[in-house]
């Protein structure tokens, strides 16, 4: 009797696109611009919403109706929906949902920065498929060492998201502090912002994320990097979210004497300059922003 023919293995299952590459095809299907969601009260008042949980909630569905189909990528800044408590968190789901509905890439803009199983906890609570605050990266801060985003970074990975590493923020506060200068083990010294951005794009390069990283960096538009000790040259596969655009005072026009050889992977982050086009305005604001940025790397 012939032996029946042995089924044949199952294949594997294709590895999930990383955020990098996932990054990648927003950058190359409608550019940079990355929307904030910022709804300080004087914008909910000039948009004729309550101060409230219902407020930041109205203004930041408008904001994904207004963005989808004109730009890729939005960032809520979590701070004002979780001024109103669980409301506020209800309101932020709703947002989050809204945008993952309209397939835009959400950067959840909430700088979490602890240690062990804290982080392991954030993780979890902006990465699990299953939670309801799920983001596609988390902007987090290093200041308690980048060995302490480890499981942070890990986790991203294991599930497709990315983060972004607080580096040289564009608030002048942070100045002294990022670009004091650390010792290396040969004894060579280099700013705490310069030895950030080289843990990130050894991280990568380690993960083998040449093209676009998962792990990215603030890199704040209004910063002189070169004073920084930062080389933008060497970050040419490493995501850059820009803050500093629009109402802070850095130029769309000059992204690329900014980042360089890496303008091409930055995020230009604007919200009140949007936001401030109104509830009928702000769809056409996105739209203009969104072809300005393109054109600048045309």
């Amino acid at each position: 009797m012939t032996a029946a023919p042995a089924a044949p293995a199952a294949s594997a299952a294709p590895a999930a696109p990383s955020f990098g590459e996932r990054l990648e095809a927003v950058l190359a299907a409608s550019g940079g611009l990355c929307v904030g969601i910022d709804p300080h009260p004087w914008l909910l008042d000039a948009w004729g919403l309550p101060t409230s949980a219902s407020g930041v909630r109205d203004m930041g569905l408008r904001a994904v109706e207004a963005t989808a189909g004109a730009a890729g990528i939005v960032k809520p800044q979590v701070a004002f929906f979780e001024r109103w408590g669980s409301a506020g968190f209800a309101a932020l789901e709703d947002v989050l949902a809204a945008a993952r509905d309209a397939d835009l890439l959400v950067v959840g803009d909430a700088k979490r920065g602890d240690v062990g199983s804290t982080m392991d906890g954030y993780a979890d609570a902006w990465f699990a498929p299953d939670s309801p605050l799920r983001v596609d990266a988390l902007t987090v801060s290093p200041w308690l060492g980048f060995g302490s985003l480890r499981g942070t970074i890990d986790r991203a990975r294991e599930v497709g998201a990315g983060v972004f590493v607080l580096a040289a923020t564009s608030n002048p506060e942070a100045r002294a502090g990022q670009t004091a200068r650390v010792a290396d083990a040969d004894g060579t010294s280099r700013t705490l912002a310069a030895s950030i951005v080289d843990q990130v794009r050894d991280d990568d390069q380690a993960a083998g994320e040449t093209r676009l990283g998962s792990v990215g960096l603030v890199l704040g538009a209004t910063v002189d990097l070169a004073s920084s000790g930062i080389d933008v040259a060497t970050l040419t596969s490493v995501p850059v979210l820009a803050p500093g655009f629009g109402h802070q005072g850095a130029r769309v026009s000059d992204l690329r004497a900014i980042y360089g050889p890496a303008a091409g992977t930055v995020l230009v982050s604007t919200s009140r300059a949007v936001l401030s086009a109104g509830p009928t305005g702000m769809a056409g604001a996105v739209r203009d922003a969104a072809e300005e940025v393109r054109s600048c790397l045309a």
